[in-house]
């Protein structure tokens, strides 16, 4: 990985306006945060910025208001919360450039923090646009990134302020990047990746960059009954794409290729309609009745999963093995889950997991907290698997 600056290397900034791209999308209902964790994620960064004399000015997108101003997408809501989080004043501006934002910075004292209202009130910043760009600018006089998660949109905030600025990585991106570093840059070896959730569809650039790096990859969920029927496996009413069938042998001839042994399900647990507790039975995937469909993986497939999270040095974790939503489909996933939490806990095991259903999962099986680490940004953690290089991120290692 390109070498990057981070907050180690900012001295003497007490005084400076520094301006800080952070993730505070966070749940809201009837005007409350719902769920603080991203706000959690990034205090650090600000926290340290504050206590070294800076005006840490924070930046954040918040919903999909298309340039517009939109009353109930506004950032204000959510000041009581990021006080809470950090357990200091902070002030807020109506707005991210002119007047308004250059009025509440001007008041500023060292280590104070100001919310700028939504950067997406303006059409420019996911135009990348350079005049809006300019203006986020004239508010700084350094760039810090903290929000990974926003990192694969080539945004104005999260992209275009780090041609104008000198530019750092703060303390959560910084920890993201060292963590999928370890997890798929340059992995202590066997590296295994479990991939799991509905759809090949949405996986095909995944599953295609992993098999080349991986040494074993784990299918899961509904992805496996696709591999499965493209074996000539009857998956009865089994959730699964049968069109994608050549797309699925194509990746296990690439996997074979690059000598990454694919797994798959051996058993699964079947039952005739998808809800709690509904009359379910174990089966071998080549006995599956013609009117169930398998919503889990078997004991024995689990067996095996777990004998190749015990053979890793390093496991990458995206999407869950079964439908973990309602029980009792959730055996495997929480079975899986906790061997790779005592495996790390233990120091055999790197493991790096992320994806939103993966980290329900993970929180489901009560293990989140045991991985190395767990990456809340959804999007942009996925498009890192797929080897895609992450606007974001590029930018701070081109500035370095």
């Amino acid at each position: 990985m390109p070498a990057f600056k981070t907050l180690d290397d900012l001295h003497d900034i007490s005084g400076k306006r520094v301006l800080v791209r952070v993730d505070l999308n966070v749940p809201v209902s009837e005007g409350k945060v719902t769920d603080a964790t991203r706000i959690e994620r990034v205090a650090p960064t600000i926290k340290e910025l504050s206590a070294k004399g800076a005006k840490v000015i924070l930046l954040a997108h918040f919903g999909r208001p298309k340039g517009e101003a939109v009353a109930d997408m506004s950032l204000g809501q959510i000041v009581p919360a990021v006080e809470e989080v950090l357990d200091q004043a902070i002030a807020f501006a109506a707005d991210c450039i002119g007047e308004r934002a250059q009025d509440a910075i001007a008041r500023m004292n060292s280590g104070d923090i100001l919310l700028l209202e939504n950067t997406r009130f303006h059409k420019g910043e996911e135009k990348n646009d350079a005049a809006f760009t300019a203006e986020l600018a004239k508010n700084g006089d350094l760039y810090v990134n903290d929000a990974f998660s926003a990192a694969h949109r080539a945004h104005a905030s999260t992209e275009g302020l780090a041609h104008h600025l000198p530019a750092y990585a703060g303390r959560t991106m910084q920890a993201e990047l060292e963590a999928l570093e370890k997890g798929l840059g340059n992995p202590a070896r066997p590296v295994v990746a479990i991939v799991g959730g509905a759809k090949v569809s949405t996986k095909i650039d995944l599953l295609t960059n992993l098999v080349k790096k991986v040494d074993a990859l784990v299918i899961g969920g509904g992805m496996a009954n696709t591999f499965l029927a493209a074996q000539g496996i009857d998956v009865g009413k089994s959730l699964c794409e049968h069109d994608l069938a050549a797309t699925a042998r194509e990746i296990m001839i690439e996997a074979e290729t690059a000598g990454c042994t694919i797994v798959l399900p051996e058993d699964g647990v079947v039952a005739r309609e998808f809800k709690a507790n509904a009359a379910h039975e174990t089966v071998t995937v080549s006995a599956i009745p013609a009117d169930a469909m398998m919503l889990d993986v078997g004991p024995k497939s689990v067996d095996k999963v777990n004998q190749w999270i015990g053979k890793a040095a390093t496991l990458v974790w995206n999407g869950p093995l079964g439908a973990f939503e309602i029980t009792p489909f959730d055996t495997a996933t929480v079975a899986a889950a906790k061997h790779a939490a005592d495996c790390t806990r233990t120091g055999k095991l790197v493991s790096v997991a992320g994806g939103g259903d993966t980290v329900s999962a993970l929180n489901h099986a009560g293990v989140a907290d045991d991985f190395s680490y767990v990456s809340t940004a959804g999007g942009a953690f996925l498009e890192w698997m797929e080897g895609k290089e992450l606007p974001g991120v590029a930018v701070l290692s081109k500035t370095a």
